[in-house]
């Protein structure tokens, strides 16, 4: 509940950008055992949209998670994604191929994002299903990007304003 009404005041707030990137990557995380494929989708900004779990990592996959997120945020300017070929054959298939990009190291954003996961992945000792994977990282994304303030690119006072913000906007949420 929290996750979903934090999300929503974020996308309103981004689709006004006019110049809007999504950086997209897949990683694998092993679900009782077995390896299954976490797709995520990182804003020009670093905030994590999407991330939709699938057993597999193919074209299906792919367009799956492409219209997952064009439903929930809209037509993009650029797609920055790595060179699998399950991206391009997805935006071909919507339309969008001439959206996509791809370079050496133009997907390090994605790539840095997943981090955090991976950090809070192995303070839970891995996961039992497919399900709990799926909501435990739509949920810490959604308030990973709420609290996480870029402390490198503020001063002191605008870093204590922002996260003072945060805070009061998540008890917010929490009283009602």
């Amino acid at each position: 509940m929290f996750a979903a009404e934090i999300r929503q005041k974020r996308v309103q707030q981004l689709r006004a950008f006019s110049e809007w990137k999504w950086h997209v990557d897949e990683v694998f995380v092993k679900v009782n055992g077995k390896r299954h494929c976490l797709w995520r989708a990182v804003d020009h900004e670093g905030e994590v949209l999407e991330a939709v779990v699938t057993k597999r990592r193919n074209k299906q996959a792919a367009l799956k998670f492409f219209r997952k997120l064009m439903k929930r945020h809209g037509k993009v300017e650029n797609v920055v994604t790595d060179r699998f070929a399950s991206y391009r054959a997805a935006l071909r298939e919507l339309g969008a191929a001439e959206k996509q990009q791809t370079g050496r190291w133009l997907n390090n954003r994605v790539e840095n994002s997943h981090l955090p996961f991976r950090r809070r992945e192995r303070a839970m000792q891995r996961f039992r299903c497919m399900r709990s994977l799926q909501k435990f990282a739509a949920v810490h994304s959604s308030v990973y990007n709420h609290f996480n303030q870029e402390r490198s690119l503020a001063s002191r006072d605008i870093f204590k304003l922002t996260r003072a913000a945060a805070l009061s906007e998540w008890r917010q949420l929490c009283s009602g």
